[in-house]
């Protein structure tokens, strides 16, 4: 379904970034594993969402073929409030990195949220502090009016 997606809309799969959430990826992780492989063999970038809040196994997670570890937002909330919340979200920034993943933050809201995920070396962050949800014609604006684009945290 994807490929044909990809045929149809001509384009190239290194644009286009799936997520699944880690829920979805326990529920039967050798189907996961083998349709994400399929997914990675395509050229598709792949992302675990809302990770933390599921049952997640560190095995598998090694053996995902994923590019990026979705940090869910409940933990991102309680950043400079928190110590459990800054220590997970630190220990999740690591994780990702130990296996060679992108780490990006999900839900980010205020700018101390961004000075301290940029301190913990977290590599993306998505959120209201940068932008609400836009159609498709305002985000084009505001993506030209933000320089090249390029996904970071700011």
């Amino acid at each position: 379904m994807v490929e044909g997606a990809l045929q149809l809309r001509d384009i190239d799969p290194s644009h286009l970034l799936l997520e699944i959430t880690e829920t979805a990826l326990m529920a039967d992780p050798d189907a996961a594993l083998e349709s994400l492989t399929a997914l990675r063999n395509l050229g598709v970038n792949l992302a675990v969402d809302d990770f933390g809040t599921g049952y997640s196994s560190l095995t598998y997670l090694k053996k995902f073929p994923i590019d990026e570890l979705k940090i869910d937002r409940p933990f991102i909330n309680g950043l400079g409030s928190d110590s459990g919340d800054s220590a997970i979200v630190g220990s999740c920034i690591d994780l990702a990195h130990a296996v060679g993943i992108r780490a990006v933050a999900e839900g980010v809201e205020t700018s101390g949220q961004v000075q301290t995920l940029r301190a913990m070396g977290c590599d993306l962050a998505q959120g209201c502090h940068f932008a609400r949800p836009l159609p498709p014609p305002a985000l084009k604006e505001w993506l030209d009016a933000h320089g090249d684009g390029e996904p970071a945290i700011a």
